[in-house]
């Protein structure tokens, strides 16, 4: 039997990978059978184009963790703070997902009031999600944190200034504006920085 103290990282990675497959299977099945919905009971509740924009924003931002998260195989020594760090990540990551398609918005009158009412709790999430990256990053160690350049350094102030913002407003051209800027800015992010893993 082997201890967990002296096991390889390469036999503790996969381990780890695992239980992070099936929080972050859980997310994408909430999103996938949440927009299900819209064409199962079109005229249900109205289509709220933020709501669907923050929804390919999450996940696309799920099925990319996926990929970057491949990286972990480089850490040389795995400790259950950093797998509890790694599972605290994914379950941020599933609550927005579940922030975005609750079980049922009967008391509510369609998803753009739903969003708007709950968008403290989105937005705050978010946060915490830009704030694991960064330190997911770091992790990785500082030479691929460095990989990023400055853009790196000063998207995470960006995002965090964002998200106070959307978290207090309910103005529906800023929460457009920041969904649509938001996801252009993540695709070509992802384009530019994540097309292989070399």
């Amino acid at each position: 039997m082997t201890n967990l103290d002296t096991a390889p990282a390469a036999e503790i990675f996969p381990h780890v990978r695992v239980i992070m497959g099936m929080v972050l299977s859980l997310g994408l099945a909430r999103l996938l059978t949440g927009s299900a919905r819209f064409i199962q009971h079109p005229g249900k509740f109205a289509i709220y184009p933020v709501h669907l924009g923050w929804e390919a924003s999450i996940l696309l931002l799920l099925v990319h963790f996926w990929w970057w998260e491949y990286r972990l195989y480089l850490i040389p020594q795995w400790t259950v703070t950093l797998y509890l760090f790694l599972i605290t990540y994914t379950i941020l990551l599933f609550a927005l997902c579940a922030l975005l398609f609750p079980d049922n918005i009967e008391e509510y009158a369609s998803y753009e009031d739903y969003f708007i009412s709950r968008r403290r709790w989105f937005f705050g999430i978010l946060a915490f999600t830009f704030l694991f990256d960064y330190l997911d990053t770091l992790i990785k160690g500082r030479e691929h944190a460095e990989l990023f350049g400055i853009e790196y350094e000063l998207r995470l102030p960006a995002y965090l200034i964002l998200c106070a913002i959307a978290a207090l407003t309910s103005n529906r051209l800023f929460h457009a504006a920041f969904i649509t800027l938001s996801l252009i800015y993540q695709l070509s992010w992802i384009l530019r920085l994540f097309d292989t893993l070399d």
